[in-house]
């Protein structure tokens, strides 16, 4: 093949827009080979006997594969789709290309960059060099007031003199067209070619997630100019039912649809016409928030989550504790606002921040389960999972991160009440409570297992006994 070709080997960055290695490669290359590897280690079983992921992170995964695929046809290219490791795939499909050089963007979690260096090791057996950029962030590595290894460990301190001391890059150009080589066809894969059966949409869901940078732009279009809910964001945020109670942009941004970049600009763009706010100014703490767990993750690798710094070190469960993990999971624990929430998460794919900051600390402080449980089941789930964020709330929530407070513990009791007053969030995700009185919906042990069976309800598959109850909530 004449001239130079450059393989673009894509993962979390399934965008045409603000995206450097592939703008980078049209200006280097004469050729560009887009690549994608649906890599079987991640449709697997984990050490926690949960699955790597399931059927709504895949199928959002194999929409956003065909919403990259379908943006660089538009720009007169296509994308070459594998389902085989990328160390194995990668160097063959190099060879058969003729190509001369790799492109990706570096990942911090240790299973991505394990993978990067099998990868590399692979290629450069062929001489071919992998060549690494940093995209994932809102801020640039080299822009911070710091080096790496003297980042602070405290948010407040990390967000303080980031604001002061760095700027935000401009979001990288959208390359008008490329060429790429006769490409050989190659079919996404299925649901079921993945092991996994078609998840039910659940009419009760937020939103309907569909995966891809189309649909990406198009929400954040929508949230920030068609409703302008972007102005009423801090109040709203806490907010438990309906579409725009937050952004609901993770998702995309977890599997780079949406660059955090040029949500950034779209939200100053939105400050010069309508000017600057708390909520604002809150939707880019979020994204600095972003930043903050990777960057933890490039100082301090899993160290940041676990005391012990071992990701293969999985904490045994005992056999109670393994129960009550099980009931936690299914959203059975008879609190009937953790099971709301992790019944929602569990046919959506979703689940409100201020949620999963409580049902987090109820498994890791009530139930004493250890939190990498609970990591591994919002992996399996959750449709805007990336390692840094997910492992990093759940240390944070467990206080093992670097936090000057030692346990962060949500009372459930107080927060019910507070995020969900009338209780229309509970009915909506366990409608056999719709009989049972409102002030009772937050204290469930006030009735006895004979007076909800009156209801109707049959206690074994909800409700934990009102005996076990009291462990989790001992009396003063």
């Amino acid at each position: 093949m004449p001239g130079k070709t450059i393989l673009v080997w894509f993962r979390n960055d399934l965008r045409i827009h603000d995206n450097e290695i592939l703008l980078e490669a049209v200006k280097k290359a004469d050729h560009i080979l887009p690549v994608y590897c649906f890599d079987p280690r991640y449709f697997t079983e984990s050490p926690y006997r949960t699955l790597k992921t399931g059927a709504f992170r895949a199928k959002f995964l194999i929409e956003s594969v065909a919403g990259l695929r379908a943006s660089l046809e538009n720009l007169g290219g296509g994308l070459l789709v594998a389902c085989a490791k990328p160390e194995e795939v990668l160097p063959e499909i190099a060879r058969r290309y003729q190509v001369s050089e790799v492109y990706h963007h570096r990942e911090v979690a240790v299973e991505e960059t394990d993978i990067s260096a099998k990868v590399e090791a692979a290629l450069w057996k062929l001489q071919i060099n992998l060549k690494h950029f940093i995209g994932h962030t809102l801020y640039h590595k080299e822009d911070l007031p710091f080096p790496i290894k003297d980042i602070p460990d405290v948010f407040s301190t990390f967000r303080k003199k980031i604001e002061r001391d760095s700027a935000v890059r401009p979001s990288f150009a959208t390359p008008v067209s490329i060429s790429t080589p006769q490409l050989e066809p190659t079919e996404l894969p299925t649901l079921s070619d993945l092991g996994l059966e078609e998840p039910k949409p659940d009419p009760h869901s937020v939103l309907n997630f569909k995966g891809g940078e189309a649909e990406g732009l198009k929400r954040m279009h929508e949230y920030f100019w068609q409703k302008d809910m972007l102005k009423s964001y801090k109040a709203n945020r806490g907010v438990l039912l309906g579409s725009d109670s937050s952004s609901k942009l993770s998702p995309w941004i977890s599997l780079g649809c949406l660059s955090t970049r040029e949500v950034y600009w779209e939200i100053k763009k939105y400050e010069k016409e309508w000017g600057a706010s708390d909520s604002t100014h809150s939707l880019i703490l979020e994204l600095l928030w972003r930043d903050y767990f990777r960057f933890m993750f490039k100082k301090h690798g899993y160290k940041y989550f676990s005391p012990t710094g071992s990701i293969s070190e999985k904490p045994e469960l005992s056999a109670t504790q393994a129960y009550l993990f099980e009931k936690w999971k299914n959203g059975a624990t008879g609190i009937p606002f953790i099971d709301a929430n992790m019944r929602e998460l569990k046919a959506t794919g979703f689940m409100s921040n201020k949620g999963r900051q409580v049902v987090a600390s109820f498994l890791i402080h009530n139930l004493q389960v250890d939190g990498a449980w609970g990591a591994a089941w919002f992996e399996e789930n959750l449709l805007d999972h990336s390692p840094a964020s997910n492992r990093g709330n759940w240390a944070y929530a467990a206080g093992v991160a670097n936090d000057p407070r030692e346990k962060r513990q949500f009372d459930v009791l107080k927060q019910a009440p507070e995020l969900d007053p009338k209780g229309d969030y509970v009915r909506t995700w366990i409608p056999d409570l719709a009989a049972i009185p409102g002030a009772v919906i937050h204290k469930p042990w006030a009735l006895s297992p004979e007076e909800i069976a009156a209801f109707g309800i049959e206690p074994s598959s909800v409700y934990l006994h009102p005996v076990l109850l009291q462990n989790y909530f001992p009396a003063n």
